[in-house]
């Protein structure tokens, strides 16, 4: 899953919002147990990537959220 950046992310809908977040939720608890498990992660800097992706998604959506309740 690639990052996206947050020009891409407005241009979701909701469904495909979603849907990216719940891929990237899995992917870092796939990599969070790989390091709680003892193995080296392939790409430590991934996680940070993932971690800052997921929130920019949340964000986004949120907005979303307060600007629907404004305009309807």
């Amino acid at each position: 899953m690639a990052v996206l950046k947050a020009k891409e992310a407005r241009k979701l809908n909701e469904e495909e919002l979603k849907k990216r977040l719940e891929d990237l939720k899995k992917e870092l608890m796939k990599l969070k147990s790989q390091v709680s498990g003892g193995s080296q992660a392939e790409n430590p800097g991934r996680m940070r990537a993932i971690k800052r992706t997921i929130a920019r998604l949340l964000t986004i959506k949120k907005e979303k959220e307060v600007e629907t309740k404004k305009n309807g």
